[in-house]
């Protein structure tokens, strides 16, 4: 009987894999292959500037995780004093978790009315990593999107968000700072055209074997090369997945790939976007795939500035400002 229930579970096991691998390669065909670029022409992003932001945030107010509350104050004035040249309309939305303060910083852009256009990045840490790739390059590219906002409004209404609280342990709890904003967004009744989560976008590698992936056969409909951004998003997104695609791909020479999976593909709901995705949001991820690429990826004393590639993140940012500004 034991020897039965043992071969039983071994097929199981085998159809399981056999059906995740199906699922996988059927979401990753779906958008890899007949999108087309939208060609635009964005400003240029200064890499000199995302350089410092990300120094500034991993090496000045290391570390920034919530047991470092001082750091993580810091890091908001940080975030606050750099958005105030760019707009007018620049606020903080408080909020307790287990009785103590945290904060999200929102600086706003284009016209008060329509739908909104959120991008968003975390601030935190985890733990005692320097958290350069995770998430100063996302903050980092926050700032400078502001910067290219200032000089070129957008038409849609646009909300920056600098969120507190995604890593552990709030990670993937309505406790990070994301919920809150999503469910604020709610309250008042906002409709939201598209929210872009930007988790880790700066470490890139050239080198073969340099990626990885949660299956090994999609290196062969991706690239075993680390050296392209991602779109991510869930099966219910896959329009709004192909259009960012196709604009990030028309504003530089980076490669974008993008997936379109259900969230038990480790990775994919492993962000802010998460919390837009329970409100019924539309949502995405544009990240270099985190710790599929940059091993890194929480490590201790880890994930240093000097680690990224600033003239690939600088392609990322002109991506997003591309969707930003022109998002059907």
């Amino acid at each position: 009987m034991k020897a039965y229930f043992n071969i039983n579970k071994k097929w199981l096991q085998v159809a399981i894999t056999c059906l995740m691998t199906v699922s996988l390669t059927s979401c990753s065909l779906f958008t890899q292959s007949s999108v087309e670029a939208k060609y635009t022409t964005p400003p240029d992003v200064s890499t000199e500037r995302l350089t410092q932001h990300v120094k500034q945030l991993s090496e000045a107010y290391y570390p920034r995780d919530y047991t470092h509350p001082e750091n993580l104050n810091a890091s908001a004035d940080y975030i606050m004093q750099q958005l105030e040249p760019y707009t007018d309309r620049l606020s903080e939305q408080k909020f307790t978790v287990r009785d103590k303060p945290y904060r999200n910083i929102i600086a706003r852009f284009g016209p008060t009315e329509g739908e909104l256009i959120v991008v968003g990045a975390h601030y935190d840490s985890y733990y005692k990593t320097r958290g350069a790739d995770d998430n100063a390059s996302g903050v980092a590219g926050l700032l400078e999107l502001a910067r290219l906002l200032k000089q070129h409004p957008p038409s849609s209404p646009v909300e920056l968000v600098a969120y507190s609280l995604e890593e552990p342990p709030f990670f993937s709890t309505d406790e990070m700072g994301s919920s809150f904003h999503a469910r604020q967004l709610v309250e008042t009744e906002r409709q939201v055209k598209l929210m872009m989560s930007l988790e880790m976008i700066g470490y890139f590698s050239d080198e073969p074997d340099s990626q990885d992936f949660p299956l090994s056969m999609m290196k062969s409909l991706y690239s075993d090369k680390g050296h392209f951004i991602t779109v991510i998003s869930n099966m219910g997104n896959r329009d709004i997945t192909a259009q960012v695609k196709s604009l990030m791909m028309g504003a530089s020479d980076l490669p974008v790939y993008s997936l379109n999976a259900p969230s038990f593909i480790p990775g994919i709901d492993y962000s802010d976007h998460l919390h837009y995705w329970k409100q019924d949001y539309p949502a995405v991820m544009i990240t270099d795939t985190a710790f599929y690429r940059n091993h890194h990826y929480h490590e201790s004393n880890g994930d240093t500035w000097d680690q990224l590639d600033y003239q690939r993140m600088a392609k990322v940012v002109q991506g997003v400002y591309a969707t930003v500004q022109n998002l059907d």
